[in-house]
């Protein structure tokens, strides 16, 4: 799979791209899943992506000793479903916590790590879903990160709770908890990855009156550039983790 390169190299990302593994594990959940947004940062600092599906029988790695970091990505299922593959994700994400490496989790995959670190997934009260752009707050500890976007792309149907261990960096009106860390390892139950193409692609998808695609796109061109240089701005502190020290780590949980 390949992505365009429409980024150029941060700063951040130099000196990290000289020591340290070239490739990023990418986990998905369906056969025709794109990293979007993420690959295209990625490839853009020169990392490749190692895409597994266990959904489709491809195994994890016992150690992320030869990858820069993982990102696991969203998908229709829920992070409550006793599949087999769902529950060894889930268990997988030990690998990364235990070896400190980079870690993200987009939607599902936010919900895989907090469930793995002892959270709650489960659906608004009033049975609400998100859909399309919505508006999220940071906290203080997520100000004190970077700067937020007013507005992110949501697709979900359930929630996580707060992590005990971990810091929220950002909350919902409508689902709280929207981002968390646990040193180097975060939580987003947005979609900065987020492209036109995949945005139709989710709509085609969707019942008819689920949402509106002529809304969604509009939004898209409105927010969509915000959420992008936030995506930039997060994902260079996120690869520059991997050259963080532990006591560092620990500091920032």
């Amino acid at each position: 799979m390949s992505f365009s390169a429409e980024h150029t190299v941060s700063p951040g990302a130099t000196a990290w791209r000289q020591t340290s593994s070239r490739k990023v594990l990418a986990i998905m959940h369906q056969k025709h899943s794109s990293a979007g947004q993420v690959g295209n940062w990625l490839a853009a600092q020169g990392l490749s992506l190692d895409i597994r599906r266990p959904r489709f029988g491809d195994a994890l790695p016992e150690t992320l000793e030869d990858h820069a970091g993982a990102v696991i990505f969203g998908g229709p299922q829920s992070a409550n479903d006793n599949d087999d593959f769902i529950r060894r994700e889930i268990d997988w994400v030990g690998v990364a916590l235990k070896e400190e490496k980079p870690l993200l989790g987009i939607c599902l995959g936010a919900q895989m790590l907090a469930l793995h670190l002892g959270a709650e997934i489960r659906p608004h009260a009033q049975g609400v879903v998100e859909r399309g752009y919505h508006t999220i707050l940071p906290t203080h500890s997520g100000s004190e990160m970077l700067d937020w976007p007013e507005r992110v792309y949501q697709w979900h149907e359930q929630g996580f709770s707060a992590p005990q261990t971990s810091v929220v960096l950002a909350e919902g009106e409508t689902f709280r908890n929207q981002a968390f860390r646990l040193g180097s390892a975060f939580g987003l139950q947005f979609h900065p990855e987020i492209t036109r193409n995949a945005i139709i692609r989710l709509i085609s998808a969707s019942s008819p009156d689920s949402c509106s695609a002529t809304t969604h796109l509009r939004h898209h061109c409105h927010y969509g550039p915000t959420q992008r240089q936030w995506l930039d701005e997060f994902m260079t502190k996120w690869i520059g983790l991997g050259q963080a020290e532990p006591e560092q780590l620990l500091a920032a949980a």
